[in-house]
């Protein structure tokens, strides 16, 4: 990494953006500005009148809020900021006791968590046009499937404390809609596959992943995303942490002997898909069904795969 002497802790919002700066554990500067890129762009250039400031030696740093970050983004891939994108709980929990809690104070803990972990940070690296227009196909038809899930829910769930013509009149009134869902679900999926058709790289990708037993279009997809094309995420040990299926052992001396358990800190999306493919696989493929028998007469929970 590069010799930081300026760390920048961005607290995002909407609205409005949060920015403490410091020169190595000393506070420099506080600044509220508008989360939009023309705020963004003129704050930068009023940082040149900090005597000594250099942005090539400064890390930024800011909690990943989603949709939020888009312009901070945008303008940190366009002038090649030093700039980490961490979780607010990775944040939080390795400032230790915290007393009071606002955006000013939390833009200079975010500051102060760079400068502490200077070493350790890893620099974000964008993602590529294709993958942010495959993750946005992802999205909606994720959301379009919810959709239609709660839909027929509620009509299966009501079928049997209302009158068999109320159930005719609101199966009939949904119908469409669920048509409908169904019709931009697919459509949406054509997309994705255009979208990967479209990249030599992507097809690589896919035809790697999906070679796994169990896993489909739908989880190669997610897998694809969340790595950033596995350059953010390349060991196989660091991702089942991620999506919540490695088990942690609980336990101290002699007086604490918990059981061995995922964490709760997971991408809980990306869990439920490699769920479905390891049952995908039990099905399908002798080898992994054979191996879920044995578990499972061993003691296992079903869930556990």
């Amino acid at each position: 990494m590069e010799d930081y002497q300026w760390f920048m802790g961005i607290d995002v919002s909407k609205s409005k953006l949060d920015i403490t700066l410091l020169e190595g554990s000393e506070k420099r500067h506080y600044s509220v500005i508008e989360n939009n890129e023309k705020s963004i762009k003129q704050f930068i250039k009023d940082l040149t009148a900090i005597a000594g400031f250099s942005l090539k030696h400064c890390l930024v740093c800011m909690e990943h809020t989603g949709i939020y970050n888009a312009h901070l983004l945008t303008i940190s891939k366009a002038q090649a900021w030093n700039l980490c994108l961490e979780s607010a709980i990775q944040i939080k929990q390795s400032g230790g006791l915290q007393r009071g809690k606002n955006d000013i104070i939390d833009s200079y803990r975010i500051a102060l968590y760079a400068y502490k972990n200077k070493s350790f940070l890893k620099l974000w690296e964008a993602p590529r046009e294709v993958i942010l227009k495959l993750k946005k196909l992802s999205g909606v038809r994720e959301r379009l499937l919810q959709a239609k899930v709660q839909l027929e829910r509620t009509l299966k769930e009501d079928k049997d404390f209302q009158s068999s013509h109320l159930n005719s009149f609101l199966g009939k009134c949904c119908a469409k809609s669920i048509k409908a869902i169904e019709g931009d679900i697919k459509r949406t999926e054509e997309q994705i596959q255009l979208v990967i058709a479209s990249d030599d790289e992507l097809s690589r990708l896919f035809s790697i992943v999906e070679s796994v037993p169990g896993v489909g279009r739908i989880s190669a997809t997610e897998i694809v995303i969340t790595t950033n094309e596995f350059k953010n995420i390349h060991d196989a040990r660091k991702y089942a942490c991620y999506a919540g299926v490695a088990p942690f052992e609980h336990s101290s001396g002699s007086s604490i002997r918990g059981k061995t358990r995922i964490s709760k800190k997971a991408n809980l999306q990306v869990k439920t898909r490699l769920h479905m493919a390891s049952l995908v696989a039990a099905v399908h493929y002798e080898e992994f069904r054979l191996y879920y028998q044995r578990k499972v007469a061993e003691g296992k929970t079903k869930c556990v795969f």
